[in-house]
């Protein structure tokens, strides 16, 4: 079973951390999850690294998400949740080497990280992956639609997270997201979707308060940190994108790709945006590659961009 707690934060949100493994082991595996979503949504990479038993596996409901607490508005950016993943690592793994995995937005959340404290980063990140997600905002996200119709998609999504940023700790009536599961499946999963992971994604979205929905959505679209990750390029990373992906579409991952040159990158035929769920395989071997690298202390191989698959 894992250990479950609470980290506080200096402006009072509480986040709720779940955490698996030995507390002396030499790496430390922290997997933040994305936008809307839980910690929930790595089960399948905890269950993976917790049979291994070599590493130690964190995950915590980022602020307004999960069994967090929410928080106010102003908060609600992805500053703010750099600020919070340092002051978790202080916290959960003061000591040793870390290799942090995000999902979209805690992609996002880490670059924050290593923007805005790039003494502590380099002091305890020794290894990256990144899960769908994207160092440029919305620059590349349309949705698999004419220009036309993202733009208008766009509009009334600015205009929805705006409203919703105003409607506080509420959360969505959970009749409304069944009704909504059509397009929740459309949204983020590719050509194949288990039962078990929608009603996992609809649980999550759930969760999360309107706030954090509505809130964090003009922070994201507006980030750029590719010279941020270029800074990075000494270590050991690995990037994964499902080439179905309508929120952050492969060149999203090869702009990553590019800023990081010991980057794997995968390229996931038929996949979608929940790619821990989509595509587990695919990224438990991502992620224990690069935790090889780390344990090992080598060198980073030279980077390739590599649909799954290819080369068995």
């Amino acid at each position: 079973m894992p250990e479950r707690f609470e980290v506080g934060m200096p402006d009072g949100v509480r986040l709720h951390v779940e955490a698996t493994g030995p507390a002396d082991a030499q790496v430390t595996a922290v997997l933040l999850h994305g936008w809307t979503l839980d910690g929930r949504a790595w089960h399948r990479q905890v269950e993976a690294l917790a049979a291994d038993g070599a590493v130690r596996v964190v995950t915590y409901d980022a602020r307004g998400h999960g069994r967090s607490s929410c928080m106010e508005l102003p908060t609600a950016t992805l500053a703010q949740l750099g600020d919070d993943l340092a002051a978790v690592l202080d916290t959960v793994a003061p000591t040793g080497r870390v290799v942090l995995v995000g999902h979209s937005l805690g992609g996002m959340t880490i670059m924050e990280y290593a923007h805005r404290h790039p003494a502590h980063f380099a002091a305890r990140t020794a290894g990256l992956v990144f899960v769908s997600t994207t160092a440029e905002g919305h620059t590349h996200t349309a949705y698999g639609l004419s220009p036309r119709i993202t733009r208008l998609i766009r509009l009334a999504e600015t205009t929805g997270a705006g409203v919703l940023a105003r409607c506080g700790s509420w959360r969505a009536p959970r009749a409304l997201l069944r009704a909504l599961q059509p397009s929740i499946r459309w949204m983020l999963f590719g050509d194949r979707c288990e039962p078990a992971d929608i009603r996992l994604v609809t649980s999550a979205v759930a969760r999360a308060s309107l706030r954090s929905i509505g809130g964090f959505r003009a922070s994201i679209g507006a980030q750029h940190r590719l010279d941020t990750l270029a800074a990075l390029a000494h270590l050991p990373a690995a990037a994964l994108v499902g080439d179905r992906d309508r929120l952050t579409p492969p060149p999203c991952a090869e702009s990553i790709a590019a800023a990081l040159p010991a980057t794997e990158l995968t390229v996931c035929p038929g996949a979608g945006h929940m790619l821990m769920m989509e595509r587990a395989d695919e990224v438990n071997s991502a992620l224990t590659g690069v935790l090889r690298r780390v344990l090992a202390g080598g060198p980073s191989p030279t980077r390739g961009a590599t649909p799954a698959g290819a080369g068995a």
